[in-house]
């Protein structure tokens, strides 16, 4: 199961970066400002890196484990909080009527991939040692 969600994920990320950054690049060039067009791209650029990472990992792990789901969860996760929060910041600023409530689940995101990298190496040392 946890493949498929590995599998799903990464792709679902990876088909959205893609429609995202064609929609930032063409459809929100003019309407985002300077700052708000580079945090729209980072949070294409880590939901496409992290998309790779899922795909990757759906190949090389053997889910046999509760910390394989964990570093799934973590890395799916966070990558919805930290990229959609960054994108619904973005354009509700450009809209004029910011919402401040996603502020918070931007960093949220990014820690629950900090700890899928950690867990990651967690992992890797669990491995070998």
């Amino acid at each position: 199961m946890e493949i498929l969600v590995s599998q799903f994920f990464g792709s679902l990320f990876g088909f959205l970066a893609i429609v995202f950054g064609a929609f930032g690049a063409h459809a929100l060039k003019k309407k985002l400002n300077e700052d708000q067009m580079r945090s729209f791209e980072t949070g294409i650029k880590y939901q496409m890196y992290h998309a790779i990472l899922l795909l990757v990992l759906s190949f090389n792990l053997n889910f046999n484990s509760r910390l394989e789901s964990v570093i799934i969860i973590c890395f799916s996760l966070g990558t919805f909080l930290f990229s959609f929060s960054i994108y619904g910041l973005c354009l509700s600023s450009a809209a004029g009527t910011k919402m401040r409530f996603l502020g918070p689940i931007t960093p949220l995101g990014g820690l629950l991939l900090a700890v899928g990298w950690l867990l990651l190496m967690v992992h890797f040392f669990q491995s070998y040692f």
